[in-house]
């Protein structure tokens, strides 16, 4: 019987839909029969849930942002995969980008998968610096990943120049569903944003225009649901009728709870929140940044769409859709449709295996002994 091959995702940040989407694939690739290594710091999430899995776990200190540090953390990756001996590595997000291709140097096939774009998050010089190494770095990806079209138009645009690959991001249809407990929430119109308390996700834009919604839907409610940097400032500026409810890994019973959901984000690749909560039979309202346009159903967008850092316009989407019960229903069951049509979590990872495949020139082949009646993939 011949070896599977060897899967190194390296990974950071170590929290949130990075961590999930990592998570996903781990589990998908160790069923397929695949060996799998995941690197990443200590916290979040992400260790113990690929642990969990029967997956191993590589320590690997590095921060979120690049530094004075970033020598160090890329001479201790550079060991890390000569000790690991991977036949491809996963590189997640910009931070594990810069450093895996830094480490790697294009000696083995090398997958970045930038989860939104760095250059998109910073400003000023920051931005151009971040934007020069995209540039430069993606010549040693084999080939660079991206959850949306939209994704990769905006790298196309910005010059970089790289061998691209989509695969929408999916979700798990089977956890994330219209049935199950509901989180407990006050009585009256209830929105909720899920995620990271940060100024990507612009829970900061959700609070400026929450004060239009309570004056125009009676007993309207608003829970965020996450943690982050943020987390201090925006419980500051919140009125009364703004819950925080901390992170919680259980974010399916807050979508079922919800009337409506929202993502005002900055910017984006591929959000997994409004699927997650289109899944669970949910409207959601999320800002025109990459992405939304293709997780959402093509006639969701009059109602639910609005453009990026848009207060205003984001209070009257929120208010026309709390008014409007029948509309509310009829999107979540679309919505649900969709996902299961086009965002269904076994499809995206069975499509990032079969980039694998193609890209260590592998075949599918049944395996005889422990892994028997499994699809494995050998070398």
């Amino acid at each position: 019987m011949r070896i599977a091959p060897h899967i190194l995702h390296v990974a950071q940040p170590v929290e949130g839909g990075v961590a999930r989407v990592v998570t996903d694939l781990v589990a998908a690739q160790l069923a397929a029969g695949l060996r799998v290594t995941v690197a990443c710091p200590r916290g979040g999430t992400l260790a113990y849930d690929v642990r969990a899995l029967g997956g191993r776990v590589q320590r690997w200190d590095a921060t979120r942002s690049p530094g004075s540090r970033l020598p160090g953390e890329v001479q201790r990756l550079a060991r890390l995969v000569r000790d690991v001996r991977p036949d491809l590595v996963h590189a997640h997000s910009a931070k594990a980008g810069l450093a895996a291709r830094l480490a790697v140097r294009g000696a083995r096939p090398t997958v970045y998968q930038p989860h939104a774009w760095s250059f998109e998050a910073a400003e000023g010089v920051v931005a151009g610096l971040a934007l020069g190494w995209e540039r430069f770095g993606a010549r040693w990806a084999t080939r660079v990943l991206c959850v949306s079209e939209a994704e990769r138009r905006t790298g196309h645009r910005s010059g970089i120049s790289a061998r691209w690959h989509v695969v929408p991001n999916g979700v798990d249809a089977g956890l994330f569903r219209p049935e199950g407990d509901r989180a407990r929430s006050a009585a009256g119109p209830l929105v909720v944003c899920v995620g990271r308390l940060c100024r990507q996700k612009g829970q900061d834009l959700l609070l400026a225009a929450w004060p239009e919604v309570v004056r125009q839907v009676a007993g309207a409610r608003l829970v965020l649901v996450g943690d982050g940097p943020d987390a201090e400032r925006l419980r500051r500026d919140a009125p009364a009728s703004v819950e925080f409810a901390g992170g919680t890994p259980d974010v399916a019973d807050w979508y079922r709870a919800a009337d409506v959901v929202v993502l005002p984000s900055r910017w984006e690749g591929m959000a997994l929140v409004p699927l997650e909560a289109m899944a669970c039979g949910r409207p959601v309202v999320v800002s025109d940044v990459a992405g939304a346009h293709e997780s959402l159903p093509p006639g969701h967008r009059p109602s639910c769409l609005v453009p990026s850092e848009d207060p205003g316009a984001l209070a009257q989407a929120l208010i026309a859709l709390l008014q409007d019960e029948p509309l509310r229903a009829a999107l979540g069951a679309q919505g649900r449709t969709h996902v299961l049509r086009a965002h269904e979590l076994r499809g995206a990872t069975e499509a990032v295996t079969d980039l694998y495949r193609e890209l260590l020139g592998l075949v599918t082949a049944q395996v005889v002994g422990p892994n028997e009646g499994r699809k494995c993939i050998t070398t």
